[in-house]
């Protein structure tokens, strides 16, 4: 079966939607990418991401308005699921990884594997060694 194609946004695609994506790393049952609605973005969202994903994730409901009123087409019959993360946390924030792993298992049931244990490059860790390989320099993005 192949993997499910995730896609995480949020506005600048720095912190929250990277920090997500990040989490799916080595996974075989997701395939996950990230992109921002401002012009500023790392990565910006396309009508192309749109259509690559099976499902989206929003972090706010401002994303999915600018979603809509963007590109109306790609977002016929799409599902999307709103987080509500707000904007309060720095990238791999061990308190974000905490909203995620308590938020995600409800619309990824295979997720994660173990309960509070992210996939970090084909090993399965715990979310407190995930932070310290990520604070070594060995987790980077």
């Amino acid at each position: 079966m192949p993997p499910v194609k995730l896609l995480f946004i949020c506005s600048r695609n720095e912190i929250r939607s990277l920090t997500a994506e990040r989490l799916f790393d080595g996974s075989a049952q997701y395939q996950a990418r990230s992109a921002g609605t401002q012009p500023q973005a790392r990565v910006k969202i396309t009508e192309g991401l749109l259509g690559w994903a099976d499902l989206v994730f929003v972090m706010e409901k401002s994303h999915l308005r600018r979603l809509e009123e963007r590109f109306p087409e790609a977002m016929a019959g799409k599902t999307v699921i709103c987080l509500n993360v707000p904007d309060d946390y720095a990238y791999m924030d061990p308190a974000l990884i905490e909203e995620f792993e308590g938020k995600l298992p409800a619309h990824l049931p295979a997720w994660p594997p173990r309960a509070g244990e992210p996939v970090i490059s084909d090993q399965l860790v715990s979310a407190e060694e995930a932070r310290a390989l990520f604070l070594s320099g060995s987790l980077t993005y």
